[in-house]
């Protein structure tokens, strides 16, 4: 998970209707995280030769206030997928903007199995670009307060509808561990990808990284707001 402070300006006209943006000590991120679906089933029924694949996302924070309560989520500004129908199930049933590209994934250890290294990669204008993080450091929970809490304590997901609307999702899993890294490299066109817009704010480095232990997670059927 590699962050990146962005201006909230870029932002805003992304926002779904009914949320607001959730920063961190008044500053507004965006992260580029790759991960690894594993046993995944949708509504209970797995769909052969697609369960296992890469994902790798660009995404924004919101919260939503609910029951007496703040709900913070997610934005998902694009979402990579190496399989096309993969691509078109979210598509059909998130209305998520989910692409399928050709991808490739690398996890690296030591003598003793402790990880030591995570690439992602997808190919796109003829090369293969991708994000690297070497860790340094065991798992850990995240201190709270922490820029790393801020981006893994996430537990709804909100879509913007065609027609204006948005649908919400609750997202449940356990608390992840978090390792430091060392070493975090984002190789991508950013203006290509994601827009113009996010080619500034990609092309420093991150203002913090660290990688995720990960968990069972289960997603919701949504509901509109």
């Amino acid at each position: 998970m590699l962050n990146y402070p962005v201006e909230r300006a870029v932002l805003e006209p992304l926002v779904p209707t009914g949320t607001v943006l959730d920063t961190y000590r008044g500053q507004a991120y965006v992260s580029v995280v790759g991960f690894l679906f594993l046993k995944t089933k949708v509504l209970g029924l797995a769909m052969p030769f697609h369960q296992d694949f890469e994902e790798v996302n660009l995404r924004f924070y919101v919260r939503r206030f609910a029951d007496g309560d703040w709900r913070r989520g997610v934005v998902f500004i694009k979402e990579l997928v190496p399989k096309p129908a993969i691509a078109a199930v979210a598509r059909w049933f998130y209305n998520e903007n989910y692409a399928a590209l050709p991808m490739r994934h690398e996890i690296q250890s030591d003598a003793s199995g402790a990880l030591t290294a995570v690439d992602y990669g997808w190919e796109q204008g003829g090369r293969w670009q991708g994000l690297r993080a070497r860790l340094s450091g065991d798992g850990r929970e995240a201190a709270p307060g922490s820029l790393d809490e801020f981006i893994t304590e996430h537990y709804w997901g909100y879509v913007r509808q065609r027609d204006g609307g948005t649908v919400e999702y609750r997202v449940e899993h356990p608390r992840w561990r978090v390792s430091s890294v060392s070493e975090a490299t984002l190789d991508c066109d950013a203006a290509a990808l994601y827009g113009v817009e996010f080619a500034e704010a990609l092309s420093v480095q991150p203002a913090s990284a660290f990688v995720a232990d990960g968990s069972a997670v289960t997603v919701f059927k949504g509901v509109r707001v």
